[in-house]
């Protein structure tokens, strides 16, 4: 069943998702698109103030963005962001975490006759239960029948 903007209530809690990164994969992401040291470089990043190797943030974001896409966005009448607010990377994300995330949904408005605006907190955990990740994603989601 699609969930369209009308069956998304202020309060609503979702928690889903299970990906493990591997040093191979935070390696391969970060030589493509965050060449630091920290993300790249085992060794260095052994003796920095990291302790050892790092996850790009932006890779716990797209990490974030696949489990929301698969587990949640995907049975919903998504239509895309209009941006996102309040991005933090509390802790980084080493090798052998195992990322999961929750949303809570914080504010909703209809701003077209065909679509409102879903705001989301999200947040991502480590297998600790610490919190690697969040933002405040500012989601349209299409309306059942253009009225509300």
């Amino acid at each position: 069943m699609t969930r369209y903007f009308e069956d998304i209530a202020v309060g609503d809690v979702e928690e889903f998702g299970s990906y493990t990164l591997t040093e191979a994969e935070i390696v391969e992401f970060a030589e493509r698109y965050d060449p630091q040291w920290f993300h790249t470089d085992p060794e260095r990043a052994a003796d920095s103030m990291y302790g050892g190797l790092i996850a790009s943030g932006w890779q716990t974001a797209a990490v974030t963005m696949r489990m929301l896409v698969d587990e949640y966005l995907s049975k919903t009448a998504t239509l895309g962001a209009k941006g996102v607010d309040e991005l933090r990377w509390p802790r980084p994300v080493r090798p052998g975490d195992t990322l999961s995330v929750r949303t809570e949904v914080v504010d909703r408005h209809a701003d077209r006759p065909d679509r409102g605006v879903v705001d989301t907190r999200t947040e991502t955990f480590n297998d600790d239960g610490e919190r690697v990740f969040s933002m405040v994603s500012h989601a349209m989601f299409a309306r059942r029948d253009g009225d509300d």
